[in-house]
């Protein structure tokens, strides 16, 4: 399964944002409503303003990930005296959503999805292949992290995954622990499954990023994740 982070909240928060002005939403509207991609003269005709108005909107948008450019011959000419590529705009494949507190259902989603496939095929069952597939996951995290910052300690490289991940981690006595569950509502109505599924990933972190002297264990406390991550204990 392919580990990926997703957007970020600032991204998607700036993402959003775009589209509070006016006419960029209006391009935005049209752009996504059209069966096939649209030039900058075309655009600018269906809202009524100048085509370098258009452009510098229909670009912003493309910049935060809202609209992809792609290049097409329209005439359907090719070779030379065919002319250059017009340059086009269309939805962008991604999906932009802002949570906040940050939520991950998407992530809790499509390791749900891939353990029940999983399962399926192998006939384990459902339970112990999502957690090994949340550690998974997690490790992939931890090492992309450890990688990314090699002079960082390893605490800190797992602060900086947690922040990523929406958890928002807290230092105290030592321990951190974790102040927003990303699967919050999950968790409520699937304690057990989410919170096991959540302490694997966050295990697979801490293998991933390594030498990192904490230990995940589950810890519920009333608005705080299930998970705390403590010192190891010796012995």
């Amino acid at each position: 399964m392919e580990n990926r982070t997703g957007r970020g909240v600032t991204d998607a928060v700036t993402a959003v944002a775009a589209l509070a002005e006016p006419t960029r939403r209006r391009l935005y509207d049209h752009v996504v409503r059209q069966p096939r991609p649209v030039s900058r003269d075309e655009a600018a005709a269906a809202v009524e303003v100048p085509r370098p108005t258009a452009a510098f909107h229909l670009d912003r948008l493309a910049e935060d990930g809202l609209l992809e450019v792609v290049f097409e011959r329209r005439t359907g000419r090719t070779g030379p005296g065919a002319g250059r590529p017009a340059k086009l705009y269309r939805r962008a494949e991604c999906a932009v959503t802002v949570s906040l507190p940050e939520r991950r259902y998407d992530l809790a989603g499509e390791l749900l999805a891939a353990a029940m496939d999983e399962a399926d095929n192998s006939g384990e069952p459902p339970r112990g292949v999502l957690e090994r597939l949340a550690f998974q996951w997690g490790r992939g995290l931890g090492e992309q992290a450890r990688t990314a910052d090699t002079a960082a300690s390893a605490p800190d490289v797992v602060l900086s995954v947690l922040e990523e991940q929406g958890f928002e981690p807290r230092s105290e006595d030592g321990a951190l622990t974790l102040a927003n569950c990303p699967f919050h509502t999950l968790a409520r109505t699937h304690t057990e499954l989410v919170c096991g599924m959540n302490l694997r990933l966050l295990d697979g972190v801490l293998d991933g990023v390594s030498s990192t002297g904490l230990a995940a264990d589950l810890q519920p406390r009333p608005g705080r994740c299930c998970v705390r991550l403590a010192p190891e204990v010796a012995g």
